[in-house]
């Protein structure tokens, strides 16, 4: 009797062995595919230094080396998702991360070639003046020089569509400056502009570095600017009214909430990107989102079941092709 336990056990023992093997067999395959992996170059256009575009962008690189180390990836910076959809869409990168709003206002050759590859995370409009200033709203920017941001970036786009819904001219009712985050921050603190405007995940590098040597602090934008945000047309149908989260910039806002409105970043490529390395770069992407949210909060936010969604473009067949290989 004894024996025939002992054999049952083992029995037991080697099944569950057996499916333990399947499962990690099957998780592998999942996370590193058997065939060899793509090599070749691509170029990713990421975004101005200080930026959270740039810092992921980078993150991105180290991640895709190490599945697919015979892949060379160069970086461009930019001013931000205008010239990040232009670049992708005219060849000039392959790779690239771009506010739903700006890839929706593209209308010049190569628009019909964007394809999407991923929903990342949310942008949060920040509206940031000294913490002494006596502007307090929007339209309180009248006469002010304000940052807006390049001419390519995806901040000028907002930042001049939410001064037009706070009743302003964005280029006679205020003083515009082209500065982005890359030089905003420390404009700000010499006296040089009086407020700027940025659009980002958060937290955003470049204000972190700030809050440690400058007291400033947020403008609200709020839900009737929103409204009327969305009366501009089709394209501001990708503005949502939102609220920073009071421990974004704990030391600025000291758990405040501010009222404000965000907008999806996507990640884009191009139709004829081999469908092969775009399936391979969507799994890169979905299976380091951990990995690179670590160190860049807003990566962290990024869900497998929402990154199917890459509104106003359609999915590559690559990334398709992977999202249907990880169905429930």
């Amino acid at each position: 009797m004894f024996q025939a336990l002992h054999r049952g056990g083992a029995h037991r023992v080697l099944s569950a062995s057996t499916a333990a093997l399947v499962v990690i067999g099957l998780l592998t395959w999942w996370l590193w595919p058997s065939e060899a992996p793509p090599t070749g170059t691509i170029t990713i256009s990421t975004g101005p230094q200080s930026g959270v575009y740039h810092d992921y962008g980078q993150r991105l690189r180290t991640a895709i080396a190490k599945d697919m180390p015979g892949l060379k990836v160069e970086l461009l910076t930019s001013d931000g998702s205008q010239q990040n959809v232009s670049r992708v869409a005219t060849g000039e990168a392959d790779l690239s991360i771009a506010a739903a709003d700006a890839v929706e206002s593209y209308q010049a050759p190569g628009r019909g070639r964007l394809r999407g590859l991923a929903r990342l995370y949310d942008d949060y409009v920040q509206v940031v003046v000294p913490h002494s200033s006596d502007i307090e709203k929007i339209s309180d920017l009248k006469g002010k020089r304000v940052g807006v941001g390049g001419e390519e970036s995806g901040v000028r786009l907002i930042a001049t569509r939410v001064l037009r819904a706070a009743g302003l001219n964005p280029t006679t009712d205020i003083i515009p400056q082209k500065d982005s985050i890359g030089t905003a921050p420390d404009r700000l603190r010499k006296g040089e502009i009086d407020a700027f405007f940025w659009s980002g995940g958060l937290p955003t590098g470049g204000l972190v570095d700030l809050a440690r040597v400058y007291d400033y602090r947020f403008i609200p934008i709020s839900g009737d600017l929103v409204t009327d945000l969305h009366a501009q047309g089709q394209t501001s149908r990708h503005y949502r009214s939102s609220v920073m989260p009071g421990d974004a910039y704990w030391t600025v806002q000291q758990g405040a909430p501010v009222q404000t409105l965000t907008v999806a970043n996507l990640l884009i490529t191009r139709s004829d990107l081999d469908p092969r390395l775009t399936e391979w770069l969507t799994r890169v992407v979905i299976k380091s989102r951990d990995n690179i949210g670590s160190h860049v909060h807003a990566a962290q936010l990024m869900d497998l079941r929402t990154a199917i969604y890459t509104d106003p473009l359609p999915l590559h067949k690559g990334a398709r092709r992977y999202y249907r290989s990880v169905k429930p």
